[in-house]
């Protein structure tokens, strides 16, 4: 049972970094088109996608690596 948790987590914790990641490349190539209104607020939802990305890469990292959970 412990293995299909395991791999449960891992399938969810991905889809998630990898729909993070491809939204924040979205936004990004949303805010370059010159006609947009408001570019920023796209930069910045792609911004908060990018560190919610990485937030979730270091959790990740942090869980793998026995140091830091002593």
């Amino acid at each position: 049972m412990e293995l299909l948790t395991v791999a449960g987590a891992t399938l969810v914790s991905a889809a998630v970094v990898v729909t993070l990641y491809s939204l924040g490349v979205r936004f990004t190539a949303i805010a370059a088109d010159a006609q947009q209104t408001s570019p920023r607020v796209k930069r910045s939802f792609a911004n908060i996608c990018f560190a919610l990305c990485g937030a979730a890469v270091l959790f990740g990292l942090y869980l793998i690596i026995p140091y830091f959970t002593k």
